[in-house]
């Protein structure tokens, strides 16, 4: 018997061999379910622990197998009128019971890999380990059905052997888990036991048993498909059509290489744009779905992200006087793959390749002629190269290493690092390191190396938690080219503490409370930059489910901001603080809302600076099928002090007041798992007013007014009216397994100048004179598995 982290005994279920597959319609009256052994006896682990599910609201689990899959069925009893349905979209969990399918061939405690059936019939999977938590941007493509009973709802699973990675054994052993959540009152149970207080849950899986003699499949999944884009602007339509191709190809049993040969991201969804004031580059999510599935082992280390493949030229243009460069905002990705997977041992190995073409850049006059064009972005490719040990079913060691190639002398860049996460055997404290190389290689300039490190050293277990933490960059660290690091030259210490609860009291069925202490000094010069303390409260209402928080952060005495000024000198603020909170309804009911806020000041003489931060986000549930949500974000800042411009290579500051009003609404109409209709709508409105009188920064962090500059007399006017609008509707149907249908329709308003002062219809009213992009796009995506095409054949070749 096998024991697990809290001195028990693993449970195991033993599965027998069917000839007859069951059918998949959620009816369990197949023969193959007759005789299987029943998984049951299912324990709570949140909120309550240790808790014994009744005999009403029990859970039976079976399972077979054959030559091509697992079978799951499951008997879910219940009082059908409190099983909560809504319909979603793919991995969205919505207000939903689920029954959830932990599998983990490796038997390793750190890759699982999950599948989720929930009582809508809506599907969701990921894989999930202890370094990056579930990855839902994994998807495998699978059946269930769902069917509701008197008594409960009932499932049942087909997971084919390709949605799993796995060595040929005659008699294997693996990791298996069972999860049931009742959402009305968010209780979940599984059929191994969980301490919720020590170690990651994959240490608490049981184990399955009797999968004799099955072969990993030939995994082989072609994705081919076609886009066809009219867009409008400015009166002029265009029109194309495209053609691509996806591949998943199972170079071993255990390795994976993920191809995209022609890629087509044209049903992409717009970026939340921003006006950024500040000295660091503004980012977005990535949302291509090549570079958001299956890519845990790239995020180890930190060295990778993703937009900035295919993101804008970084190439430099020697300009002459009157001269304008048009640079684009994005290179075309001409192909990208990904090779990646694990061994029984725990090695896993990741490669990632992707190419984008040579970009030109537009050369005009102050009319608008073209003069000439000028490459900033040469044929380029990136790489990623990772190495993963995994030991002890909790720690592992990992060596990373990212490099960009540009074609001719444009700049280059290598990146790597060393990783190594470590917890105890017991599960009681966890210490991470990381130590990190850059070098580029600049187009006009010399060659830099870079450092960084990282250390954490925490307790993770039990109700009182406590941790150290250290980051260091050097002046010269960068890893930009493929990377994402918005600054270096840091010295840091931080130091965290926390108390929470992890069954319910009286009132309350969790709360935590942390606080945390930061120390900052620049690496060169070693000096100090900054300190602040801050606490935070998170608490769920037993009976209500509503929950709440409160948070406060302090900065006291004198504070350098070293990045502010965009030329190193510092900028001196002092006694900043911040106080907040929230709270967020029962989303089970067909009404609730989110409502966070925050106010913040600075206690500096000659100062007069405070903020106001509110969201309101109301939500409708008509029905289990449509679901609407308003979010109301309202920022304002009196008095902020920051860059503004520059003047005859001076630094120019100015005191701002500063206004932004976000409307966003989100309505989902999901008819069935397989049909949705989607709308995202979000207008963005930003204004920036100056103050008459400008500051110039002196060299011990002041600021003064002596230069004299003022609005009229500064070449580049800095206030600001920043306005957007975005539409996305959207409708999806899933025709087939894997394959979909989806029509797209997007509308897109921009604009940007200095009336400060105008008020939100006027702006509103402006943005709309502005010329519109109005585009339409129709994708057809079709999956094509080749064990399928090869039983098709076999089928015909017998009848013959």
């Amino acid at each position: 018997m096998v024991t697990l982290v809290n001195g028990q005994d693993k449970k195991t279920l033993h599965v027998n061999r069917n000839e007859i597959a069951p059918k998949i319609d959620g009816n369990l009256n197949d023969s193959a379910w007759q005789n299987a052994e029943i998984a049951t006896d299912f324990i709570s682990f949140q909120p309550e622990i240790g808790l014994k599910a009744s005999k009403d609201v029990r859970t039976e689990v079976k399972m077979t197998y054959d030559d091509q899959a697992i079978y799951i069925s499951a008997y879910l009893y219940d009082d059908p009128s409190k099983i909560m349905k809504q319909q979603t979209n793919r991995d969205d969990f919505g207000q939903a019971d689920f029954f959830l399918v932990v599998i983990n061939p490796n038997n390793d405690a750190q890759n699982d890999t999950t599948f989720f059936v929930f009582a809508s019939g809506q599907q969701a999977d990921a894989i999930v380990n202890p370094t990056i938590g579930e990855d839902f941007g994994w998807n495998a493509v699978w059946k269930s059905a769902v069917k509701m009973q008197d008594d409960g709802w009932t499932v049942e699973i087909k997971i084919p052997y390709r949605a799993l990675r796995f060595p040929e054994q005659e008699t294997p052993t693996w990791g298996i888990q069972f999860h049931r959540e009742f959402r009305r009152d968010r209780a979940r149970y599984t059929w191994n036991p969980i301490d919720p207080t020590q170690g990651n849950i994959g240490l608490y899986h049981g184990e399955l048993k009797g999968l004799d003699n099955i072969k990993p499949p030939v995994r082989l999944n072609l994705y081919p498909f076609t886009t066809g884009i009219a867009t409008n602007f400015d009166g002029e339509t265009e029109t194309d059509l495209k053609f691509g191709l996806d591949i998943k190809y199972g170079i071993t049993d255990n390795i994976t290489l993920d191809a995209t040969l022609i890629p087509d991201f044209s049903q992409v969804g717009f970026d939340n744009l921003e006006l950024n004031l500040g000295p660091f580059e503004q980012t977005f999510r990535e949302q291509r779905q090549f570079f958001t599935e299956g890519v845990d082992l790239f995020s180890k280390g930190g060295l990778f992200f993703s937009r900035r493949i295919g993101n804008a030229p970084v190439g430099e243009v020697d300009l002459a006087e009157n001269e304008n460069l048009n640079r684009p905002n994005t290179t075309k990705v001409l192909n990208a793959i990904k090779v990646s997977g694990r061994s029984k041992s725990g090695l896993g190995i990741g490669i990632l390749n992707a190419i984008t073409e040579k970009t030109t850049a537009a050369i005009t006059d102050d009319n608008d002629v073209i003069l000439r064009d000028e490459v900033v972005e040469p044929f380029t490719n990136y790489n990623i190269f990772v190495v993963d040990q995994q030991y002890n079913g909790n720690s592992s060691i990992s060596l990373i290493n990212t490099n960009v190639l540009r074609e001719g002398s444009f700049r280059d860049a290598n990146a790597t690092a060393l990783v190594s996460n470590f917890q105890n055997k017991r599960n009681t404290f966890r210490i991470d390191t990381e130590a990190r190389l850059s070098h580029v290689n600049f187009q006009n300039a010399e060659a830099e190396t870079g450092f960084s490190s990282f250390l954490f050293v925490g307790k993770t277990h039990g109700n009182w938690r406590y941790s150290f933490d250290h980051r260091f960059a050097d002046t010269k660290f960068n890893i930009n080219d493929i990377g994402l690091n918005l600054r270096n030259n840091r010295n840091d210490f931080g130091a965290d503490w926390s108390y929470e609860i992890f069954e319910p009291t009286e009132k309350l069925n969790r709360y935590r409370i942390n606080g945390f202490v930061n120390y900052r000094r620049l690496a060169n010069p070693g000096v100090f930059s900054g300190f602040n303390f801050g606490a935070n409260y998170f608490a769920i209402a037993k009976k209500s489910l509503d929950a709440y928080g409160f948070n406060f952060r302090f900065s006291p005495g004198k504070q350098f901001d070293y990045f502010e000024s965009r030329d190193g000198r510092p900028f001196i603020f002092e006694n900043s603080g911040r106080i907040g909170g929230f709270i967020s309804t029962n989303y089970n009911r067909p009404f609730a809302y989110d409502i966070r806020a925050s106010v913040g000041a600075i206690f500096e003489d000659g100062r007069d600076f405070t903020s106001v931060n509110l969201e309101l986000e109301p939500r409708y549930r008509f029905n289990d099928n449509f679901i609407l949500v308003y979010k109301f974000e309202y920022n304002k800042r009196k008095g902020e002090r920051g860059f503004a411009t520059s003047e005859n290579d001076e630094t120019i500051f100015g005191e701002r007041d500063r206004r932004r009003v976000t409307n966003t609404i989100t309505a989902n109409y999901t008819f069935n798992p397989l049909h949705t209709l989607s709308l995202n709508l979000r207008n963005y409105w930003d204004t920036v007013d100056y103050d008459y009188e400008l500051f110039t920064l002196l060299d011990n962090g002041r600021l003064t007014t002596d230069s004299n500059y003022n609005l009229d007399n500064v070449t580049d006017d800095p206030n600001v009216n920043f306005k957007t609008w975005n539409v996305d509707l959207s409708y999806s149907w899933q025709f087939a397994p894997g394959s979909f249908l989806t029509a797209l329709y997007r509308n897109q308003l921009f604009n940007v100048n200095d009336n400060s002062f105008d008020t939100f219809s006027t702006s509103f009213n402006t943005l709309f004179e502005q010329p519109a992009l109005n585009q339409f796009s129709l994708r057809l995506q079709y999956f094509i598995d080749f064990n399928g095409i090869k039983s098709i054949f076999s089928k015909n070749n017998n009848q013959s």
